[in-house]
């Protein structure tokens, strides 16, 4: 499935908005659980492809040893610009790159990891390839991926809000996007395509997602991801009253206060 390059526009507002209200919603959790997976083979060189605001990228530098050196790329200037200025326990290199064609030589890596990226890349394949290339022999690709939308109850809560709103043309960035690529036959497919020829370990991995107010949640999803471009296509003035209208569809799935939802990726784990 192809990927509109709206989808992909993180500019403006957004990196701010992204890093501090979802990052810490749904993000947090799972950095710390493929850093528990990276951690035991003590790589010397990481690479991290579609590093976004840069939390894995701070969980590394904060917990791998220091000989250890960390490169984090982003397509997206911007992320990595927010990135860079939350700062890192120690040096680490940003650096602008599409995963698809990576500017690396061929076996400079020991690991590459990716953090709900992989979603976004036009031919998952390639970027696979391209992350198996740049690893050495025995090297370690990690990824994880969000699993399907009814399994991660807060952004299904927030476009099924939203098809309220816009029932004639509901925006569907979440569903088509980062929640659409959860299948584990495509991605064992892709992996193998993508030339690696161990079958990767798929692991589902649940969590919770907690925020204070309803309002955090609709906040998140509404203005600080590429979901807001399709708000404001239907109506440039309407942005706030769609993020109300999430936060009242989270309030009445969840109850007032405090919000605690199921939150559920897909990882995967691969050797060249």
């Amino acid at each position: 499935m192809s990927v509109p390059n709206n989808d992909k526009d993180f500019s403006g507002s957004l990196p701010k908005v992204y890093e501090t209200l979802l990052v810490p919603l749904i993000f947090e959790p799972y950095a710390a659980d493929l850093l528990k997976r990276l951690a035991p083979r003590s790589p010397r060189r990481v690479l991290e492809v579609a590093a976004g605001t840069g939390v894995v990228t701070r969980a590394m530098a904060s917990a791998l040893p220091d000989t250890t050196s960390i490169v984090a790329t982003d397509l997206n200037q911007a992320m990595l610009d927010q990135a860079a200025s939350g700062g890192t326990a120690r040096p680490v290199e940003w650096r602008k790159a599409d995963a698809q064609q990576l500017p690396f030589e061929d076996g400079s890596f020991d690991a590459v990891v990716c953090q709900f990226g992989a979603m976004f890349f036009p031919d998952k394949a390639k970027a696979f390839s391209e992350a198996r290339r740049v690893l050495k022999p025995g090297g370690l690709y990690l990824f994880n991926v969000w699993d399907r939308l009814e399994d991660n109850e807060f952004a299904d809560t927030v476009t099924t809000a939203l098809a309220s709103m816009f029932p004639e043309d509901p925006p569907r960035f979440l569903p088509r996007t980062p929640y659409g690529y959860f299948d584990r036959a495509s991605i064992e497919r892709d992996v193998a395509a993508g030339g690696f020829a161990a079958a990767p370990d798929v692991a589902t991995v649940t969590a919770r997602s907690r925020a204070q107010t309803s309002q955090a949640p609709a906040a998140a999803y509404c203005l600080g991801t590429p979901l807001r471009n399709e708000i404001e296509a239907r109506g440039a003035s309407r942005l706030d009253e769609a993020t109300d209208v999430a936060a009242k569809g989270i309030a009445q799935r969840f109850g007032p206060g405090a919000v605690d939802g199921k939150i559920q990726a897909v990882v995967v784990t691969v050797e060249k």
